[in-house]
Parts: C-alpha cells; structure tokens; sequence
C-alpha cells in the first residue's frame, strides 16, 4: 500500500489541473467558433481536432516509458504542463487556421509529455482498492476547472473581449497552473532500468482493452463537432453564447459526477462502468444526429458529461490495474498511444462525413463505433490478473 501522506498528491495535482483546465477551457469552446471565423469549415475542425489531439498522444508512449526508465515522474510532468503554457501564449498572435492547427497542436503536446507519467503518479499516490476514487477525484477536480473556465469564456465574450484578448488570459492562467508543483513530491523512485516499449510485453487482458478503447476512440470525436452541431442550430449572437453555455453544462455534469463514478468503479468493477459509458455515448451521439431545439441540446450536452465521467477515469484505471508497477509509465503511455492515432483518423472521418453528407452522418458513425466497443468490451473475458499496487 502506498504511503497515505502521498494522497496529498492527488489533491495538489487535481489544483494543478483545475487552474489548467480553466485555461484550458477558456480557449476550448471558443476554438471551433475563431477557426470558423478564420475560413476554416468541418475538414479544418477535424484536421485541427484529430492531429491536434492525435500526433501529441504518440509522445505519451514515449513519456511513459520515459518516466519508467528514468525511474522519476515529476520532471517530465512540469516539462509538459509548461510546453503547453507556451502553446497558448503564442495563440493570440494566430490569423490563419493554419497557424491555429500549429500553435495547436504544440499546446496539446505539452498533454502528450505530462499525461502518462501524471496518472502513474496519481495511480502510484493510492492503492488499488481506492485507484478509482484517486482518479475521479482528479478528474473531477480537472472539470471543475473547465466548468470554470468555458463560464469565464461565455463571460469575456459577452464582455466584448476579442478572440486574442481572450487567448492571452488563457496563457497568463496556464502559467499561474504551474506553481503548486512547489510543493507536490516525487511518487515513483526506481534506479534507471532497461524498460522496452513493446505491446508484447503487456498482459493479454491489457492488450486486449487496448483495442476496445481505440474502437471507442475511433467513434469519440472532437468536442469541436458538438460545438458546431449547436452552433448550427442558433443565429446571431446566440450562435456564439448558447454553444458556449452548453459547454459549461457538459463540464458541470461531468465535475459533479466524476468522482462519484471512480467510487462506482472501485465497487462494482470498470468493465460495468465503461460498458455502461459507452453505451451511453452511442445513444447521445444518435440524439445528436436527430436534435432540433434547444430542450434536446440541453439533455444531449448533459449525457454527454456524464458520458466523460463514466469513461475518462474508468480507462486509466483500468490500464493501471492491469500493469504492474514497473510498467505502470510505458502501459498509460501506450494507451494513450493507441487512443491517439485513432483520435487521429476519427476527426479526420468525421469531418469528411460532415462535408459530404452532412453532419448527421459524423454522429451516426460515432454511435456505431460506440456500440461496437461496448459489445467488445462486454465480450472480454473476466481478468484473474493480480497486479501490483
């Protein structure tokens, strides 16, 4: 069992990624609206949302296995959270969606070093028995902040600030995100070892889950299509204020409920949750395809938040009970590799699908591949794995 003084890293991280993600969140649903107004259609939202997202999840498999044979988390964690500071300070000076898709994609890299060695820290300041209660109270305390922060982009929009000005307070709070790091400790000490990047060297079960989360990967596409499916359905000055107060519900729901969740998970088990979530995502991405009224969006951008805290926490932690410690780092950065290039490709599907057949064709691929994966995964075997704390 892990030192219980280390849960305090658990909170100073979620503070961490609060104030982050209030940046964050700031620039999130405001993105898809400036890439638009900048001439960019549904083919430049997928290409900036799926490379974007994609290509910097390949350096999570780096950074995991990076953090494991360095024997250290810490380092590569404040490397990645300041590289994406960087990105959002230089977003303002963008004028072009091609310059967008850069600063972009530069931003979500930072993510990409941060993220495996973070949640094996996270995963490494508890004990199994409570792993998902340390992942959802991050994750809830993470959405805090995009509530938090897509309410303050809906307020500083409706304050006449500019897409820059609105950047650039984005980029002054993702600095500040940087300074509990102070005081959060080093969770993983090993000597420097020999650790090889290889699917090979994963359990059966892991190997297998990989292939159900790129499944539901390929179908989850960028928020940036809700965005704009809402967007589609307003005119005037409501095009921009309701899909930005839409974002902030999916993030409210998603906040309240995500640890709760990670408790459930602990309980009864993450395959039940995550069948469960990605069910559910196929029966919202389907509402999606039919919605016409605000009534209808409002339910649907709710079921969608429920739908992130059923699934974003379940996954990790289900990954991080089926890796053994030594290769806690390299098994999230894997996974997180997998996800990504079906990130990648899904974006990019979906966008066509929206510029060839409108966008009730993107959601209804999405909910199939959804389905699929919640068969799949109903499909695998119960694991009798015992991994280590």
């Amino acid at each position: 069992m892990s030192d219980p003084k280390t849960s305090k890293n658990i909170l100073l991280l979620g503070f961490v990624s609060l104030l982050n993600d209030i940046s964050s969140e700031i620039i999130q649903p405001v993105l898809p609206l400036f890439i638009a107004s900048l001439g960019g259609g549904s083919m430049a939202v997928g290409l900036i949302g799926g490379i974007s997202d994609g290509l910097p999840s390949l350096l999570k498999v780096l950074a995991g296995c990076w953090s494991d044979r360095l024997g250290k988390r810490k380092a590569l964690v404040v490397a990645g959270y300041a590289l994406s500071a960087a990105g959002k300070l230089l977003l303002p000076v963008a004028n072009t969606w091609q310059q967008v898709f850069l600063l972009k994609t530069l931003e979500r890299s930072g993510k990409g070093v941060r993220s495996a060695p973070r949640d094996a820290m996270i995963s490494e300041s508890t004990d199994k028995s409570n792993r998902g209660r340390g992942f959802g109270l991050h994750r809830s305390m993470d959405s805090t902040g995009a509530v938090i922060g897509s309410v303050l982009a809906y307020l500083l929009w409706q304050g006449g600030m500019s897409y820059s000005s609105i950047f650039m307070v984005a980029g002054v709070l993702s600095v500040l995100a940087l300074l509990p790091f102070y005081r959060v400790k080093e969770s993983f000490r090993a000597s420097s070892c020999e650790v090889r990047l290889r699917l090979s060297g994963l359990s059966p079960q892991l190997q297998r889950f990989l292939v159900v989360a790129s499944l539901f990967a390929l179908g989850n596409f960028s928020y940036m299509f809700f965005i704009l499916r809402a967007q589609g359905l307003f005119s005037g000055a409501e095009a921009v204020a309701a899909p930005l107060l839409l974002y902030a519900l999916f993030n409210l729901v998603y906040a309240l409920l995500a640890m709760p969740v990670g408790i459930w998970s602990d309980r009864v088990g993450r395959k039940k949750v995550l069948a469960a979530g990605y069910a559910l995502f196929a029966m919202t991405a389907l509402g999606f395809a039919a919605v016409t009224s605000l009534a209808g969006l409002i339910a649907l951008f709710a079921l969608y938040g429920l739908v992130y805290a059923l699934v974003d926490g379940s996954e990790r932690a289900l990954v991080s009970d089926l890796s053994p410690s030594s290769l806690r780092g390299s098994s999230l950065g894997l996974y997180y590799g997998a996800i990504g290039v079906a990130a990648i490709l899904s974006s990019l599907i979906a966008g066509a699908l929206w510029a060839w057949w409108g966008a009730e064709a993107t959601f209804i691929f999405g909910a199939g591949a959804a389905a699929l994966a919640a068969m799949a995964l109903l499909g695998m075997k119960r694991t009798n794995v015992v991994t280590m704390n």
